[in-house]
């Protein structure tokens, strides 16, 4: 028999079949607050701190005021854990706005809520990390940063699930979007990088993008692997024709793509510079972070 889960939520905790928030609270009426998507390995939490401090200043761009201090919220997190028995898992960290009116006014939101959700995941099977994903362009393109800034993991997602959708309905796992300029920006859940004569490029941040965690890991390990790594605009020229592709994200980790639009990339498996960064990725976050 599978162990009862346990969320918290402003305080408390709750079995998963009583954790509920209330049908005035603006993040369910509105999409309005904030998230963070985080991992655990072997008795650690992985990079803890950048997605506090990430969670944090999303918080300040939207005027949202987190209940609770940095050192608070991250023992919310481990506690989290240790109440679920999660050494090795995802975690949920979510803040809204909290309950107001039917009205759009933060003002008529006293307190934001605070909730964390810690259990295990698998966003792909193991072999894709071997054969890699198949990915489609969606028509959908991406959030300008004059719109909703990327850069907020936002409770609004409706623009990536757009995309998702239509990866959903041509059969693939995951969607590349692109700027309204046709440039590419990035995946429904995820950072990309394109390799060329092994040098790895991927999309700067002023272009739209998450300033994924997972993202400036590998462009930090590539680094030190001897890789140049530029931080550049590119379009699907240089997708369809790149020797390798591959994707970063809390969820996915690094994991390589080897077919776009029905075009093959690189040898139609994952190539080696995403072999290493792969193996160098697993072998970073061994003892990394904050321990449960």
């Amino acid at each position: 028999m599978a162990a009862e889960q346990f969320v918290y939520i402003d305080g408390d905790f709750f079995p998963k079949e009583e954790a509920k928030v209330s049908v005035f609270d603006h993040g369910l009426l509105y999409g309005d607050g904030i998230f963070e998507g985080i991992r655990a390995y072997d008795g650690y939490v992985f990079k803890l701190k950048e997605h506090i401090d990430r969670f944090f200043h999303a918080a300040r761009a939207i005027s949202l005021e987190i209940p609770g201090t940095r050192e608070e919220i991250k023992e919310i997190v481990l506690e989290c854990c240790r109440k679920n028995g999660i050494t090795t898992g995802y975690i949920r960290l979510v803040a809204t706005r909290g309950v107001g009116d039917l009205g759009l006014s933060p003002k008529k939101c006293p307190k934001a809520s605070l909730i964390c959700i810690a259990a295990t995941i698998q966003l792909y099977p193991p072999e894709f990390y071997e054969i890699g994903l198949k990915v489609i362009t969606a028509v959908q393109r991406r959030n300008r940063s004059t719109i909703i800034d990327p850069q907020i993991k936002s409770l609004n997602y409706l623009n990536n699930i757009l995309a998702r959708i239509e990866a959903d309905n041509a059969g693939a796992p995951e969607a590349l979007m692109l700027t309204e300029e046709g440039l590419v920006a990035e995946c429904t859940g995820d950072n990309i990088f394109i390799i060329r004569n092994r040098e790895i490029w991927t999309p700067p941040i002023y272009m739209g993008i998450l300033d994924g965690i997972t993202r400036t890991t590998v462009i930090e390990l590539a680094g030190q692997m001897g890789y140049t790594v530029k931080e550049t605009p590119f379009t699907l020229y240089n997708v369809y024709s790149a020797d390798e592709v591959f994707l970063t994200g809390t969820a996915a980790e690094l994991i390589a793509v080897t077919e776009i639009d029905g075009r093959t990339i690189g040898g139609g498996k994952a190539g080696p510079v995403t072999t290493e960064l792969l193996a160098a990725f697993q072998e970073y976050v061994k003892g990394e972070g904050a321990k449960i």
